[in-house]
């Protein structure tokens, strides 16, 4: 699949601040005042700032809202509901914290669940589609909730859940990777099963159905080499894992701890991107890219 930016900072950037409001709403930190109007900005500002980045891949953005009519099928409409219905509990349950110096607990826990729930809805956008089989995989909400918790957890200043989190995302990101390296050839889908030509013989391309590019070529056949893949994937994981782990380690400053939330940044947009571009749409069979 293309990777493009918008997709990768929203995925990014909306999970790491969903992840904040659901430590916030549980109380953690434990912040009232200008501290919890900091702590409900930071993630307001990603969660929103991600939120809007996912409407620049749109073709036409204006429509967006007509997106908030199809709950019942549609995983992408149920993000938007359920988005806008958590950072609403949250501004209610922040507003309590920064104007009342008081928490009102209840809400905070509704608005926590909500976040998550909002994190789960992203992730079954990519997971219900059956035609990229390395998304197609019971992993993939667990990759997506692991990271935003984690993220979370590091922007709370959470030193111990975030060193366990880090290390559950870790393991979970790996499984990603294996599983999703064997998916497609799993998933029994090849030219001839695509074509439903292999009950006549082999079945190779015999020369491309067009001499220039097309919108499936740009949008859902993008390649990686392998090499380049795996230098990306061990970067990725260092900068997202094996750093921040290593710096929560050590006694605790608050320069080495904006240190590991940045590197986790970095290494989340590289892995992020990874997701997106190891991604094999079986539309690429058509075209001899698979």
């Amino acid at each position: 699949m293309h990777p493009a930016p918008s997709v990768i900072a929203f995925s990014t950037f909306s999970g790491l601040g969903f992840g904040l409001l659901f430590w916030l709403g549980f109380g953690v930190p434990a912040v009232s005042g200008w501290s919890a109007f900091a702590f409900f900005t930071v993630a307001y500002l990603l969660a929103v700032g991600g939120l809007i980045a996912s409407t620049f891949h749109l073709g036409r953005p204006e429509r967006a809202l007509k997106a908030f009519r199809q709950w019942r099928s549609s995983w992408l409409s149920r993000e938007g509901v359920c988005s806008v219905a958590a950072l609403i509990v949250m501004a209610i349950y922040g507003a309590g914290l920064v104007f009342f110096d008081s928490a009102w607990q209840p809400v905070g826990i509704v608005g926590a669940i909500l976040s998550l729930v909002t994190v789960f809805t992203t992730a079954m956008i990519y997971t219900q589609i059956k035609a990229v089989p390395r998304w197609h995989l019971p992993v993939t909400p667990a990759y997506f909730l692991s990271l935003a918790l984690a993220g979370g957890a590091l922007l709370a200043g959470q030193i111990t859940w975030g060193i366990v989190l880090l290390i559950l995302s870790g393991i979970i990101q790996i499984a990603t990777w294996l599983l999703g390296d064997r998916a497609l050839a799993a998933s029994g889908t090849d030219m001839a099963s695509a074509t439903r030509l292999g009950n006549i013989g082999k079945v190779r391309a015999f020369e491309p159905p067009h001499t220039g590019t097309n919108y499936l070529l740009r949008e859902f056949v993008f390649q990686i080499g392998r090499k380049h893949a795996q230098k990306l994937r061990v970067i990725s994981f260092g900068l997202m894992i094996v750093l921040p782990v290593l710096l929560l380690l050590l006694p605790f400053s608050h320069f080495l701890a904006v240190i590991a939330v940045l590197a986790h940044v970095a290494g989340v947009l590289a892995s992020r991107w990874l997701f997106f571009a190891e991604a094999e749409h079986v539309v690429g069979l058509y075209y001899g890219k698979r």
